[in-house]
C-alpha cells in the first residue's frame, strides 16, 4: 500500500482529466474558463498507464475529475479503460450535471459506480446566479436518473455567506426520502480568491453544531472514503458530509493524491509545485520505472497544507487540478 513517511496511507486517486470547465462558478471561474496557455491533456493511453501503475501499487478508489470531465469526448472510453483494470473497486466521477439525464447511461454501462454532482442551491435563481446555468431542474432530473440506474450519488455543495448559508432546511427535506449524501464544503482560499473568500467563507463547525442539535450522529470512514465528517439520522434516508479543511486535525487523515489533466502529481491541492509523471507515460515498458517515481515523490509529501497561514500554493483556482 502507498504510504507516506508520516504514515498515512492512500487508496484513493482523484485523476484530473481536463481543466476546462463550461460552467461560471463564482467561487471558481467567475469569468468562465479562461484559455490562456496551450492545452495538452493526457491521451486516453497515459491516462490507462498512470492508472495502471497508480492500481498496482494499491490505490482501490479513482475519482476522474476535471475542470468537467464531461467535456471530454472519449469519456466514455476512459471509464471503460479504468474499469479493466485489476484491483480498482471503486471509479467515480464529479460534474457540474451538464446533460446529466442525457449522458449518465453511457457512463453506468463504462463501469462507472459513483457520482459526485454539483448543487451549490436549490433555489432555481440563486442556481443560476452561482454557475452562470440555468440548468437546476436539468441537474436535478439527471440525479434521479442516475439513482434509479444504481449510481451511489453525492451531492457536493459549496457552503457560500450570503448565498446558500440559510438553506440547510431545505437540503434536509430533500434527503429526508432521497438516499444521497450531500457534502457541505468549506470554501478555500486559492491565490486568485482572496476578497470573495473573506466576505464567503463559513465555518463548516457551524453546521455540524447545528446537526448535533437536530439528532444527526457521525459514522465511522472507510478507508477509501474523502475527507468528509459524514453523519446520519436514523429518520432520514441520506447522510450529510462536512468537508472542513481548515479544521485542526484535517490533514491526517488524508488518504487520497491527485494527477492533474497534463500528467502532474500534486502531493496535496495547496502544494507549491507539481511532478511531471507524463515522460513515463509513453509506453507500456515504462511502468516500472513510473511506479518507482510516484513512490520516490509521495516520501516528499508534507504533513499539511499551510491554508491558516494564507499559503495557498500554486493553485490558481480548483478547475486546475480538480479539487
Amino acid at each position: 500500500m502507498l504510504s507516506d513517511a508520516f504514515g498515512r496511507q492512500f487508496t484513493y486517486l482523484r485523476l484530473s482529466v481536463t481543466d476546462v470547465c463550461n460552467f461560471r462558478c463564482q467561487y471558481c471561474l467567475p469569468d468562465g474558463y479562461q484559455c490562456e496557455r496551450t492545452r495538452n491533456e493526457m491521451s486516453l493511453e497515459e491516462i490507462g498507464r498512470v492508472a495502471t501503475a497508480f492500481t498496482q501499487l494499491g490505490i482501490q478508489k479513482i475519482r476522474l475529475t476535471g475542470g468537467e470531465p464531461s467535456i471530454r469526448r472519449d469519456l466514455i472510453e476512459i471509464i471503460a479503460r479504468l474499469r479493466a483494470l485489476d484491483g480498482l473497486k471503486t471509479i467515480a466521477l464529479t460534474t457540474n450535471g451538464y446533460k446529466l439525464p442525457q449522458k449518465v447511461s453511457g457512463w453506468v454501462e463504462a463501469g462507472l459506480d459513483a457520482l459526485n454532482v454539483s448543487v451549490d442551491s436549490l433555489d432555481a435563481r440563486l442556481f443560476q446566479s452561482l454557475t452562470g446555468h440555468n440548468r437546476l431542474r436539468e441537474v436535478l432530473e439527471g440525479i434521479d436518473k442516475a439513482l434509479s440506474l444504481g449510481l451511489k450519488v453525492k451531492v457536493n455543495s459549496v457552503l457560500l455567506r450570503g448565498w446558500n448559508d440559510h438553506q440547510l432546511d431545505q437540503f434536509l427535506a430533500w434527503i429526508k426520502d432521497t438516499p444521497i449524501s450531500i457534502r457541505f464544503i468549506e470554501l478555500m482560499q486559492t491565490s486568485d480568491n482572496l476578497a470573495y473568500f473573506k466576505r464567503h467563507h463559513v465555518s463548516g463547525a457551524l453546521v455540524r453544531d447545528k446537526l448535533y442539535t437536530l439528532g444527526w450522529r457521525e459514522v465511522a470512514r472507510s478507508p477509501t472514503s474523502g475527507p468528509a465528517v459524514e453523519m446520519v439520522h436514523p429518520d432520514y434516508a441520506g447522510r450529510i458530509g462536512l468537508i472542513m479543511p481548515y479544521s485542526p486535525d484535517f490533514c491526517r487523515r488524508c488518504n487520497r493524491l491527485r494527477i492533474s489533466s497534463e500528467g502532474n502529481l500534486h502531493l496535496c491541492l495547496f502544494a507549491s509545485e507539481g511532478h511531471s509523471l507524463r515522460h513515463f507515460m509513453q509506453n507500456d515498458a515504462q511502468l516500472s520505472q513510473l511506479k518507482a517515481q510516484i513512490l520516490a515523490l509521495l516520501q516528499r509529501k508534507s504533513e499539511g497544507h499551510q491554508l491558516h497561514q494564507g499559503r495557498t500554493g500554486m493553485t490558481k483556482q480548483l478547475a486546475m487540478i480538480g479539487g
